[in-house]
């Protein structure tokens, strides 16, 4: 008896194992993660799927309601039906709703629906278009709906003309695709201080920008880096740009540039909680250095002595530039900031220098002052250590009173006015440069912002698309076309 009882209870374990091997098999298929392949013998082998060819298709728009391009749209809400599931990513940075809604959408999505709830009334006899950008994608891959845009009307016609053109920096000729474009019906000046835009649209990585299903209406043009997120112009640092016209859409916009500027420099200080730890006796020291110990002086420029303390005062005779013999040269002028002195003079090519500085030369605003004298020995750059550079301008505007800047990652490194087609420097650094032409209209030497109040438009850059190799020891020569 006990021997069938144990039988019995061995087979219904037995039944239960195999009934939770199904269930599990079963699930691992449903799943896709496996398959079932029959042998003759009628046992069941499991194996790894291996997979087909990558997805690289994005989801398509199978369905719409309303449809797509509908007009006498009254319903606030929009179902889209994609052949595919989806996943909404970035949805902040790329959603537009034209025109410009008081309240954001409501933007859902489940399986293959994306669905839209617009809060706002909608305006009568208006053509709305909400561009999602890349914003859509499939679950799976990832394959974004490039650019991805529903429209419909209000009215009983769908509005078809565009306005586009193209955005730049106008202090290096840069694109910046963070800055938005604003189009405003109202086109009174004050307009875009005051009231949110009508329409807006994102520049691309170029600085490209096109707003399409426009009404046959005049708007104004700006570009804006909103820096309070209130979408209206209201401080003098924040980077703007305006057309000087209204602009007319039409089917075929002849492109509109706008060059973009902050007038004032961002000073606001930053906020931040640091512990300050008080100087030591040897920090209050003050001390005195410079670049030219550890390199060669440049032959054009001058000599920086930076202080460790603010300066309160110093004494000129007693800082003495002389030769190796320790004869003082006579023609060198001092220049005194809060924190450098800077000396003046003409070098003479690979030379020996030495720099007295005796003590007490200077004092600092706590009294300290340098306290015993000190030599700097240093040595001028050959003028074989330079290169000489030639270039010669085809269409370029004189009249405009260019500018020429070298820079090198964005930084300008040397500057210079042309006055003719042909313009020739010795001693140049050697190194590698892009170059860009400044049309200098207050022939200032520099780049100068516009201002909105004035109407005035900023200075314009142009750079050039190719960079310059200057080599040292070396007549450098090239053609620069505009």
């Amino acid at each position: 008896m006990p021997s069938q009882l144990h039988k019995g209870f061995k087979f219904a374990v037995q039944q239960i194992v195999m009934r939770v091997q199904h269930i599990f098999y079963s699930l691992l298929i449903m799943a896709g993660v496996w398959t079932i392949a029959i042998s003759n013998s009628g046992c069941a082998q499991i194996g790894a799927v291996t997979g087909g060819a990558r997805d690289t298709l994005a989801p398509v728009l199978v369905g719409a309601n309303p449809k797509l391009s509908s007009t006498n749209v009254t319903s606030n809400k929009i179902n889209l039906n994609f052949d595919e599931y989806i996943d909404i990513q970035e949805l902040q940075s790329n959603l537009i709703v034209s025109p410009l809604p008081k309240l954001n959408p409501e933007v859902s999505f489940k399986f293959k629906t994306l669905t839209i709830k617009l809060k706002d009334s909608l305006l009568p006899n208006t053509t709305y278009s909400i561009k999602f950008g890349d914003a859509v994608r499939d679950v799976n891959e990832a394959n974004i709906v490039k650019n991805f845009t529903y429209v419909f009307s209000t009215g009983n016609h769908i509005d078809s003309l565009q306005v586009s053109g193209k955005l730049v920096l106008a202090e290096n000729d840069q694109p910046d695709s963070t800055l938005m474009v604003m189009l405003y019906r109202n086109t009174n000046d004050t307009a875009v201080q005051k009231l949110k835009p009508d329409y807006i649209a994102r520049p691309n990585g170029k600085g490209v920008f096109s707003f399409t299903n426009l009404p046959a209406e005049k708007f104004s043009l700006y570009a804006l880096k909103d820096g309070d997120g209130g979408k209206t112009y209201n401080s003098k640092s924040e980077i703007f740009a305006f057309a000087d016209t209204v602009v007319l859409p039409s089917e075929n916009p002849e492109p509109v540039a706008l060059f973009a500027y902050a007038e004032e420099k961002n000073t606001k200080p930053v906020t931040t909680t640091t512990l300050v730890k008080p100087k030591t006796a040897a920090q209050k020291k003050l001390r005195l250095s410079s670049k030219v110990v550890n390199e060669k002086q440049d032959l054009r420029g001058n000599l920086v002595l930076e202080l460790s303390n603010n300066i309160k005062s110093y004494d000129s005779s007693k800082i003495i530039l002389t030769d190796t013999n320790y004869v003082p040269f006579t023609n060198v002028a001092y220049v005194k900031d809060s924190m450098k002195i800077t000396l003046k003079t003409q070098w003479n090519e690979d030379a020996d220098y030495r720099l007295i500085i005796f003590k007490n030369a200077v004092n600092d605003i706590i009294d300290s002052s340098i306290n015993k004298t000190d030599t700097i020995r240093f040595k001028t750059k050959r003028e074989a250590d330079y290169g000489n550079i030639t270039l010669r301008f085809n269409n370029i505007d004189l009249k405009k009173h260019p500018v020429i800047q070298f820079t090198q990652n964005d930084e300008i490194k040397e500057s210079f006015a042309i006055t003719g087609k042909e313009w020739q420097y010795k001693l140049f650094p050697p190194g590698e440069y892009e170059i860009r032409i400044l049309y200098d209209a207050n022939q200032n030497g520099k780049w100068d912002p516009g201002n909105y109040t004035k109407k005035m438009q900023p200075e314009k850059v142009i750079a050039l698309p190719k960079k310059i190799t200057i080599r040292e020891n070396w007549d450098n020569e090239s053609e620069i076309s505009l």
